[in-house]
């Protein structure tokens, strides 16, 4: 098995004389009345990341606290406490403005939603980053262009939704050789990454698939098992992929970077009292400097 290294790592390059926008616009949907900080996390990592703009669409108390929460995060209200597939039309029309979605951090799974989400994943063709209760409303055939970013869990959801076989779904969640496993997964999956989709399936191993390769990453420990920790994993997949384009690198990248800020909390804590808002705020102790990784 081969981890990702340091040696693997390749950050966005930003030109001296660039302008806001030049570094990447990412469009963050998700929020409900009962998820509240998922959207803010994932927003406002894909900011440390180095991407110039976030703008999150909410429900509108949902907005209303992240604006509380934070001045750095754009918010579009919406009507309601969750979303609709009447809100699809404003999403798309907004998206000619991003250069990446990011959905479903707290978006939740009422039907209407899970709706929304597949129209919406379906419909859009730019590149996107599909996580948490999106990941579970879709199916192979509805994305490309995307990094998809479950947890075990949720990509049970997502296999079941694509009608593959239950027993190779059983054959997955039963393999506990994380080769196998990810090898099966591939094999399972080969139809949606040849589409120019990526894999990133969390886990006390992160596993990053692609149409031809596979990479393992070790950073990251036992107290990334709490909530949100997810959410900002798919903010720096987010907010990679705005400014480089590159799906597949944007995930190798968002994984080391997720697990290595997990790694310094837990030294620095002491322990696994460190929160996923901890973790947001440590990500600025890492200096991303063109291709230069290293610890402040």
């Amino acid at each position: 098995m081969h981890f990702i290294t340091k040696s693997q790592i390749k950050l966005p390059k930003r030109r001296k004389d660039s302008h806001k926008g030049d570094n990447g616009l990412v469009l963050v949907v998700g929020g409900s009345k009962d998820f509240v900080g998922a959207v803010a996390l994932a927003g406002l990592a894909a900011l440390r990341s180095g991407t110039d703009l976030v703008k999150i669409i909410a429900p509108e108390k949902v907005a209303w606290a992240i604006n509380a929460y934070s001045p750095d995060l754009v918010t579009m209200k919406l009507k309601g406490d969750y979303f609709k597939s009447s809100h699809f039309n404003i999403i798309k029309n907004l998206m000619d403005k991003f250069d990446v979605l990011l959905i479903g951090n707290g978006i939740g799974l009422g039907n209407d939603t899970k709706k929304f989400c597949k129209k919406t994943v379906k419909s859009i063709k730019k590149l996107k980053v599909i996580d948490a209760d999106a990941v579970k409303s879709i199916s192979m055939d509805d994305a490309e262009n995307s990094i998809i970013t479950p947890h075990s869990k949720e990509l049970e959801y997502f296999l079941y939704n694509s009608h593959i076989n239950k027993s190779s779904i059983k054959n997955i969640n039963n393999e506990k050789n994380i080769i196998k496993k990810s090898q099966f997964i591939k094999k399972a999956t080969q139809e949606f990454l040849d589409k120019n989709n990526i894999i990133l399936l969390k886990g006390r191993i992160d596993v990053i698939i692609s149409k031809d390769k596979i990479f393992y990453n070790k950073t990251g420990n036992a107290g990334m098992t709490k909530g949100g920790t997810g959410d900002v994993l798919a903010g720096l997949c987010a907010g990679f992929l705005a400014q480089s384009k590159d799906l597949l690198q944007s995930a190798i990248n968002a994984a080391y970077f997720n697990g290595l800020v997990g790694d310094i909390l837990m030294k620095k804590k002491k322990g696994f009292t460190y929160l996923a808002s901890d973790m947001v705020g440590e990500i600025k102790r890492i200096r991303f400097n063109n291709q230069r990784l290293s610890q402040i």
